[in-house]
């Protein structure tokens, strides 16, 4: 008989100087979830069974039923590097339609769509495509997710 699968049941921040016993890397995509089996970076597989669908930052890790501690990594991605004089009016235009954005000192990042590289370029933008780790700016109600809240519970009697 093997080894039960561990659970991972807890989501934990990790601090800059907090150990781990493990990682895990995943898409943006990938780090919203609620119920998933994943497979950590060494190979091991485990559930993942919150009680509520997260978006996982980048200092979160999963506590697995043993005690030990699986950190979250970005995955390299294919994204479209954006560079322009006004990036307030760029990141505008982005966010006008709900795109995830990472916003970098003197540039922008979002996940490649020919459409929107299309309309940024009109907008006098220079896009240059680019694989790397996605973290894009968390919204108002999460981590990178504007649309991930219960609009019901935060407007109810308003």
């Amino acid at each position: 008989m093997g080894l039960a699968m561990r659970i991972a049941q807890d989501i934990k921040k990790i601090e800059a100087d907090d150990t781990y016993d493990d990682e895990v890397t995943l898409s943006y995509e990938a780090r919203f979830l609620r119920r998933r089996k994943l497979i950590s970076d060494s190979g091991e597989a485990f559930l993942v069974e919150l009680p509520e669908t997260r978006s996982l930052a980048l200092d979160d890790g999963f506590l697995l039923d043993d005690g030990r501690i699986f950190r979250i990594r970005p995955a390299s991605e294919e994204l479209v590097k954006i560079r322009h004089d006004n990036l307030a009016r760029i990141a505008w235009h982005i966010g006008n339609r709900h795109t995830p954005c990472q916003i970098m000192p003197d540039h922008l990042l979002i996940r490649q769509d020919h459409v929107l590289e299309a309309m940024l370029q009109k907008l006098g933008a220079e896009v240059e495509k680019t694989t790397l780790p996605f973290t894009p700016e968390g919204g108002a109600y999460g981590h990178g997710r504007t649309h991930s809240h219960d609009h019901h519970e935060h407007h109810q009697g308003n």
